[in-house]
């Protein structure tokens, strides 16, 4: 078995989560202490107590789920499962690409949390509420979700953010556009066309100003050559060099996740099971659609990583 782990974007937050890892493992309190410290703030509480739109606000969402990865990465270490040993490349949904890097040495667990704390409000200031979107197209390619999006565009912007799997592409920029692109889509054979309950229209052009934030932030930290490679969301290939992932961190806010890509770079390049290290199973629900031969599990409490660990 030749296995990557992955890491889950916003959307698969949800109160309760790190909970049971917190109570069972020692090593995983310290996680979430150390990313409240270096908030300054009780996000394990938000975690683990709600309420949920406090949660779900996107720069309390981005570390929150960095930091329940963060803590099962740390649960295996503890047991001797190393990521190095057991994983040929990691990869990670937008925000869980810091969460990847993270997880592979290139960057410290409290600078994680202050630079995704960052990147959300950085990207929830870029655009006024109402005046972005974001809209999920299903079953339209990704070449027939782009032409919708150009067309739907009319001097606004209007652009795929993330292309998620066969038949499942997200398109982001200006309100007026996406409902455009909607209509659009219908008629194009769309099966589904929908709007997104998201604050931000995340990984298009509108988000310029929160990545010009983001290369000052970066510019601050070190960042380590990874442990293993990381499939990067913009260019779906494998990367290590220090000074490009940082370029590509910042190319990520505006650029296109890459993911069906990304996913499929990993299966040609030998990988046979994806593992999921977070919260929820959105990626590993994803995996078998990108590529049938490949295999997939999410780790997300006590139970998953016993099982995990048996496995081994």
């Amino acid at each position: 078995m030749t296995r990557a782990f992955v890491f889950p974007g916003q959307g698969s937050q949800a109160v309760g989560m790190g909970q049971a890892l917190a109570d069972a493992f020692p090593v995983a309190r310290e996680v979430f202490e150390e990313v409240d410290d270096a908030l300054s703030q009780n996000l394990s509480g938000l975690m683990f107590e709600g309420p949920s739109e406090s949660l779900t606000l996107t720069q309390n969402a981005q570390p929150a789920l960095m930091a329940v990865s963060m803590a099962v990465v740390r649960v295996l270490e503890s047991s001797g499962i190393k990521v190095a040993d057991q994983a040929v490349m990691v990869a990670g949904h937008s925000l869980g690409e810091y969460s990847a890097l993270a997880a592979v040495g290139s960057l410290r667990l409290a600078d994680t949390a202050r630079l995704l704390r960052i990147r959300g409000e950085a990207m929830q200031k870029a655009v006024p509420v109402g005046e972005g979107a974001m809209a999920a197209l299903l079953g339209l390619s990704l070449e027939d979700a782009q032409a919708v999006a150009e067309e739907a565009a009319q001097g606004e912007v209007c652009e795929a953010a993330n292309d998620n799997a066969p038949g499942q592409v997200v398109i982001s920029g200006a309100k007026a556009a996406i409902d455009r692109a909607i209509e659009i889509a219908k008629g194009k054979g769309c099966k589904r066309a929908m709007l997104l309950p998201v604050s931000a229209p995340f990984h298009c052009a509108l988000m310029a100003p929160a990545a010009d934030v983001m290369a000052d932030a970066l510019a601050k930290i070190a960042i380590a050559v990874p442990s293993v490679p990381l499939v990067a969301n913009v260019r779906a290939e494998r990367v290590s060099d220090p000074e490009l992932i940082r370029q590509l961190l910042v190319e990520q806010v505006t650029g296109s996740v890459r993911w069906r890509e990304s996913v499929l770079h990993m299966a040609e390049n030998g990988v046979t099971e994806l593992v999921e290290l977070g919260s929820g199973k959105v990626l590993s629900g994803l995996a078998k659609r990108i590529h049938k031969d490949l295999s997939a599990r999410s780790i997300q409490g006590p139970e998953d990583l016993e099982a995990f660990a048996k496995d081994l």
